[in-house]
């Protein structure tokens, strides 16, 4: 084509005067699209025009088409492939991944060249990684649905006690300790998009029989002891909202429904189903957002307490109470409730840039997710550190008899006893300081809020039941009797604990029990999720890099030192160090300690620190279980090319 005629389409600079260039010129001609109107108005131009050929890309989408390109390809198809560059460029390619040694494996010019790469994935992808909005919201979702653990109700009563106890002198624990708790839910989302197994399917490919069933015991007992402080939460909501109309037993047993809500809700598809979950969360914004509004915090003491990492003239009580913060936000079920809940999202394992871009997207969400959830958390610790915060029951049940328009029954007002001890902060005193402050509007508010609380938090650990079920013992039931046998395993010992507990006040310090159960089993998800993310059989190239491992382990120290020190805390101040506890302790010690060593033993494996020992009890993972499509891809197409016809050029 002659400058003149590239000029008509649009101008076109000189070209390279090469002998190759000269050479295609002659030689070579492709049909291009210059407008996808009905009329399709073709050019003739030479391969050589560069610049034209650009341009006319960039004016015209339709030129991108696939099938376009395929037709584009083919007209080479009787002669040698002069600039394998250029025609990617032609096509809107912007960057070209082959190698010499593939086009000549691939034999360029030949019918199958094109249709290889196309299938296989060698030809230079026009994936965009630019941030997209509308891709963001196809994936989320399950962030949310993993943020709702850092919003139960034992997440909440932990929190009024901070502020109660500390004032804003811990906000800033509970933003590092959101920090952790992303970093490692990413360790979690992305092994479940990369190996396309959750933990606990994973979990039974690659422990030995024995210890499997045993670390599937004890993360059934982490999400029983969850379950456990959110059917209290919701029988305690019922109990307000009702004015005590409702005993706890029967508000335990109201929570069954819970069941028949999720069975009806997944029918209708996962949308619905994490559209109703971020409605619960909406609900907690709504309601602690105006508990917030009436009581008026000192913002300026918010952030400071917020941003300045120390803990001016703590005690051992506030000391105690950060390192309960963090126990209660990082909790064990929900590494594994959120490796399998990414799976709702189709990712196309085939393609390394689906798997990368899935990354991304459940990062930026699930950050966005545990935001959300901090700024919530925030509100309980600053209502109740501006309310709570060196009162005591004298002065609260002061409040409740001298407020004579709070509208609240006389029952409550005698909750708070008449004694100079520090204010009673569990949630149901919580709420009853709200009503009488503030009036019984406000209580009801509250309420809502630790309702809305509890019944999200019940369906996700019903949830993450289920999938523990599944993956760790491969049990295949009807989705009814695996949602009313996880239901029940949490239900029932939470309805003997109500019946004997001997009433509403005592049973609002089983929350210290079940926080500590807690934290005895996060070593037991903390390891194997960091195991199964460092080994590159599992995940190859996504597996941790050295940083992100450095990274992870560090934090897993902290938090595991903490919750050490936590429980040798938490026993000496409720049983003593006597000539009974000592014992008991010391074997519960050595059983612990001896699981916790063998599990990092294979963490230590995955991370190539130590070589594998072969042995029975140490057998080798089942590696065959595991596949990488992207990669399986580039190998069949390898093959594919060996068998076909060696075409030359």
């Amino acid at each position: 084509m002659t400058d003149e005629k590239c000029g008509a389409i649009e101008e076109c600079p000189s070209l390279d005067d090469t002998p190759k260039r000269r050479e295609a010129q002659k030689t070579y001609e492709i049909q291009v699209e210059i407008d996808d109107a009905p009329d399709v108005v073709r050019e003739q131009t030479r391969y050589g025009c560069e610049s034209c050929a650009e341009s006319l890309r960039i004016r015209n989408d339709a030129s991108r088409d696939m099938s376009f390109a395929r037709d584009s390809y083919f007209s080479f198809a009787h002669g040698p492939f002069m600039d394998v560059q250029f025609f990617y460029r032609l096509l809107g390619y912007e960057i070209a991944i082959l190698s010499d040694f593939q086009i000549k494996k691939y034999g360029a010019g030949s019918s199958i060249f094109f249709d290889k790469l196309c299938r296989n994935n060698l030809l230079p992808s026009r994936f965009s990684t630019a941030f997209s909005w509308r891709k963001l919201w196809a994936f989320t979702g399950p962030g949310f649905l993993m943020s709702i653990a850092y919003l139960d109700p034992g997440n909440i009563e932990s929190d009024l006690q901070a502020g109660a106890i500390s004032y804003f002198k811990l906000i800033w624990v509970l933003l590092i300790a959101h920090i952790m708790g992303l970093l490692l839910q990413r360790l979690a989302a992305r092994l479940g998009v990369v190996s396309g197994k959750h933990m606990a399917e994973i979990a039974y490919s690659y422990y030995p029989k024995i210890p499997r069933l045993i670390l599937w015991l004890l993360v059934e007992s982490a999400i029983v002891g969850s379950d456990m402080q959110e059917v209290i939460g919701t029988a305690i909501s019922f109990y307000l909202l009702s004015n005590g109309a409702i005993p706890l037993w029967a508000g335990v047993l109201i929570t069954i429904c819970d069941t028949f809500t999720f069975l009806f809700l997944e029918k209708y598809g996962v949308r619905k189903f994490e559209a109703f979950f971020c409605f619960l969360i909406t609900c907690m914004a709504v309601t602690f957002g105006y508990e917030f509004g009436v009581s008026k915090p000192d913002a300026g003491k918010m952030f400071t307490g917020m941003f300045v990492p120390w803990c001016t003239g703590c005690d051992n009580n506030m000391v105690m109470q950060g390192v309960a913060i963090i126990g209660a936000v990082i909790m064990p079920h929900n590494f594994y409730l959120h490796s399998a809940l990414v799976k709702s999202r189709k990712v196309d394992r085939r393609r390394a840039e689906k798997v990368t871009e899935a990354n991304k997207y459940f990062f930026i969400e699930s950050a966005f997710a545990l935001f959300v959830s901090f700024i919530i958390n925030t509100l309980v610790i600053s209502v109740f550190a501006q309310g709570m915060f060196g009162k005591t029951n004298n002065d609260i049940r002061d409040v409740c008899y001298n407020n004579t328009h709070n509208g609240m029954p006389d029952f409550y007002k005698v909750e708070f006893p008449a004694n100079n001890d520090a204010a009673q902060s569990d949630i149901y005193h919580a709420g009853i300081f709200l009503g009488c402050t503030f009036g019984i509007f406000a209580l009801y508010v509250w309420a809502v809020g630790i309702l809305a609380a509890g019944q999200s938090s019940t369906m996700t650990g019903t949830y993450a039941g289920q999938f523990a079920m599944e993956g760790f013992i491969q049990i295949q039931l009807p989705q009814w009797k695996r949602i009313l046998i996880t239901r029940s395993l949490a239900i029932l010992p939470t309805l003997a604990v109500v019946i004997f507990s001997g009433g509403i006040d005592n049973i609002s310090s089983l929350n210290d029990f079940l926080n500590c159960l807690q934290l005895i089993q996060l070593p037991f998800a903390l390891i194997p999720v960091l195991t199964f993310v460092s080994d590159k059989r599992i995940m190859h190239e996504y597996k941790l890099a050295s940083v992100s491992k450095a990274v992870s382990i560090v934090i897993s120290l902290i938090i595991l030192f903490i919750n050490f020190y936590f429980l040798y805390s938490w026993i000496g101040g409720q049983f003593g160090y006597n000539a009974i506890s000592i014992p008991i302790t010391v074997v519960f010690a050595v059983f612990y300690i001896i699981f916790i060593a063998y599990l990092t033993y294979y963490c230590l494996v995955a991370m190539e620190f130590i070589p594998p020992i072969k042995t029975k009890w140490l057998a080798e993972p089942i590696y065959y279980d595991f596949d990488a499509p992207w990669l399986e891809t580039t190998k069949n197409s390898i093959s594919s090319s060996e068998e076909s016809q060696d075409y030359r050029y």
